[in-house]
C-alpha cells in the first residue's frame, strides 16, 4: 500500500470514528439531553489536548450475531489531555455505540488508560453512559469489570479517581465508580443501581421508577454514593474541572495552589455576630467557613447527605485545606452513622493526597436512639476515630462552641493527634452538657433548695465556669490557645504554613484494619 493510499484510508477510516453510532442514535442521545461521548471529552478538556488512543480496536466476538457488527470504538473513547493545563487520562463510553455495553476489548481500552495514569502519576476521569454488559460476549464482558475494579484498587490513594455518571450505570459497571474517590451525577440522565425496577418488582413486588431508585437525588440525598451533582452534562462536566483544582495529581505530590488577593492576615470580626451567644442557638457553619478561606470561595463535597456535618475544600493564603465542620444548623451538629462515614472518607481522601485538614467543632454528641444503636453508630463513629487517627497530615482544629463527650474526642482532639487546638472562648469542652452534668452533680443541693428551679440555673451556671469552657482543657494542654474569634485566619494562615513540612513516623505494617 503506498503511502498515499494509505493516507486516504486513514482519513475514511478516522472519518468513521467520528459518525460513532451514527446519525439517528447521536440524534436520540440529543432529545435525551445527552452529549456525545467526543463532545463530552471536548467540553471538559483545555481546548485542542485531547489525545486519542487504541482507537481502532475492534471486539473479537462471534456469537449472537456479534461477527457482523461494526462497532466504532467499541463503544468507548479512551486518551488523555489537559485540565487548565493539567495532564489526565480519561475514557468516555459512547451509548450510541450498542448502548456503550462493555465487552473484552472496551475493557481492555479502559484498563490501558487506568494503568497509564497510575505509571504517569496523573488523575483519572471515567465519563460513564454504559447499558451495562454486553450479554453477546458472556463472561468475557464479566472479566472486564473485574479487571477493572482492580485496577480502580491499585490506584486508590496513588492517583485522583474522578467518575461521571452520565447516563445509566447499573449491574457491576457502579462498582467501578464507588471504589474511586469522586462520583459526580447530571441531574437529568444519570441513574445508578445493582439491580433495575424490573428485577426489583418481581423478586420484592416493590414497585419504584428508575430515577427514584438510583437518579441523582437519591445518590446525593439518601444513598451518600454522589459527592456532587450538575444539572446537566455541561455543568457536571464544569464542576470536574473545578474539584481538580484542589487535588494533586498524585500521592507524591503537593496539592496546586492558587494566587489570591484576600490578605492572610485578614481580621475576621464578623465571626462574632455569626455564632450566637445562645449556646443552643443554630446557625450556618458555612458562613464560618466562608469569613475564614480565601475570598470566601467554598467548595462544598456532599453537600446534600448527612447534612450535620460539612465537608470540602478551601484555600487559606492560596493552599488547599480540606475542611470538616460539625453544622448545628442541622439536627444541631450531632454525630450520627452517615455523618461519622461521610466524614471519615473525606479525611482519608485528604490524609492520602497530602491535603492538610481543618476541623470546626461545635456537636452535643452522639445522636441517641434504638435506631442508630442497632444500624450501627458504635462500628460507623469508630471509623471517624480511625480516620483522624491515622492521618498524618497537619491537623488543626477550632472549637467553636460545644465538643462534649466522646464527640469531643473524634472530632480531631489533641488525643487523637491534632498538631494544634484552638478554642474560641465560648467554647464548652465537657463530659456532658452543662445542664445534664449539674443535674446528676448536684441533684441532692438541688433538690433540697427552698426553690429547685432557681437552684438548678445557679449550679448549671457554676458548672459552666469551672468546668464547661476551655480554660480547664488549656490547663491540661488539650487545647494549645484561645483566641479572639476576629484573629481566627490569621492564626490560620501561620499555622499552616508551620506544619507545612510535618512528618509523622508510624509502625510498619501492610495496613490497618478499618472497622467497616
Amino acid at each position: 500500500m503506498s503511502m498515499k493510499s494509505g493516507l486516504q484510508r486513514l482519513s475514511e477510516a478516522r472519518k468513521r470514528l467520528l459518525e460513532g453510532g451514527g446519525k439517528e442514535r447521536i440524534e436520540s442521545q440529543h432529545k435525551r439531553g445527552k452529549l456525545t461521548a467526543r463532545e463530552r471529552i471536548d467540553l471538559l478538556l483545555d481546548g485542542g489536548s485531547f489525545v486519542e488512543l487504541d482507537a481502532f480496536m475492534r471486539h473479537r466476538a462471534s456469537d449472537l450475531g456479534m461477527a457482523e457488527r461494526d462497532l466504532p470504538e467499541d463503544g468507548v473513547i479512551t486518551g488523555y489531555g489537559t485540565i487548565n493545563g493539567r495532564l489526565v487520562f480519561l475514557f468516555s463510553q459512547d451509548f450510541t455505540v450498542m448502548g456503550g455495553s462493555l465487552g473484552e476489548v472496551h475493557a481492555q481500552k479502559i484498563c490501558a488508560v487506568m494503568d497509564q495514569a497510575r505509571k504517569v502519576g496523573v488523575p483519572l476521569i471515567g465519563l460513564n453512559d454504559s447499558g451495562g454488559a454486553r450479554i453477546q460476549e458472556g463472561v468475557n464482558a464479566l472479566k472486564g469489570y473485574g479487571d477493572i475494579f482492580y485496577r480502580n484498587t491499585l490506584s486508590s490513594g496513588v492517583i485522583p479517581q474522578i467518575t461521571a455518571i452520565l447516563g445509566p450505570c447499573a449491574g457491576g459497571a457502579v462498582y467501578s465508580p464507588a471504589i474511586g474517590d469522586f462520583i459526580l451525577m447530571s441531574k437529568n440522565a444519570s441513574m445508578m443501581f445493582i439491580t433495575g425496577p424490573q428485577v426489583i418488582k418481581a423478586v420484592t413486588g416493590e414497585d419504584v421508577s428508575p430515577v427514584d431508585l438510583g437518579g441523582a437525588d437519591t445518590h446525593s440525598k439518601k444513598s451518600g454514593l454522589a459527592h456532587l451533582v450538575g444539572e446537566d452534562d455541561e455543568k457536571t462536566l464544569s464542576l470536574i474541572r473545578e474539584l481538580l483544582g484542589y487535588l494533586p495529581s498524585n500521592n507524591l505530590d503537593d496539592p496546586p495552589s492558587a494566587a489570591s488577593s484576600d490578605d492572610a492576615a485578614r481580621k475576621t470580626p464578623a465571626l462574632l455576630s455569626i455564632v450566637p451567644d445562645d449556646p443552643d442557638a443554630p446557625y450556618r457553619i458555612k458562613d464560618v467557613i466562608q469569613e475564614v478561606v480565601d475570598d470566601g470561595i467554598f467548595f462544598e463535597i456532599h453537600a446534600h447527605f448527612a447534612r450535620n456535618i460539612v465537608v470540602g475544600f478551601a484555600r487559606i493564603a492560596g493552599k488547599t485545606i480540606g475542611i470538616v465542620a460539625n453544622n448545628p444548623a442541622f439536627l444541631a451538629g450531632v454525630l450520627d452513622i452517615n455523618s461519622s462515614d461521610k466524614a471519615a472518607r473525606f479525611i482519608r481522601f485528604c490524609d492520602a493526597f497530602n491535603i492538610p485538614i481543618l476541623t470546626f467543632v461545635d456537636t452535643p454528641g452522639y445522636l441517641p436512639g434504638v435506631q442508630q444503636e442497632h444500624g450501627g453508630i458504635i462500628r460507623h463513629g469508630a471509623k471517624l476515630l480511625f480516620a483522624y487517627s491515622e492521618a498524618t497530615v497537619p491537623l488543626i482544629t477550632v472549637i467553636i462552641r460545644k465538643a462534649y463527650g466522646g464527640a469531643y474526642i473524634g472530632m480531631a482532639s489533641k488525643h487523637l493527634g491534632a498538631d494544634v487546638v484552638l478554642a474560641f472562648p465560648s467554647a464548652e469542652i465537657a463530659v456532658m452538657g452543662p445542664e445534664g452534668a449539674a443535674n446528676i452533680i448536684f441533684k441532692r443541693d438541688i433538690d433540697e433548695a427552698e426553690d429547685p428551679e432557681t437552684a438548678r440555673h445557679e449550679k448549671i451556671s457554676e458548672y459552666r465556669f469551672r468546668f464547661a469552657n476551655p480554660f480547664k482543657a488549656a490547663s491540661s494542654g488539650y487545647v494549645d490557645d484561645i483566641i479572639d474569634p476576629a484573629d481566627l485566619r490569621s492564626r490560620l494562615a501561620v499555622t499552616l504554613r508551620v506544619f507545612e513540612s510535618k512528618r509523622e513516623l508510624r509502625p510498619k505494617k501492610k495496613h490497618g484494619n478499618i472497622p467497616l
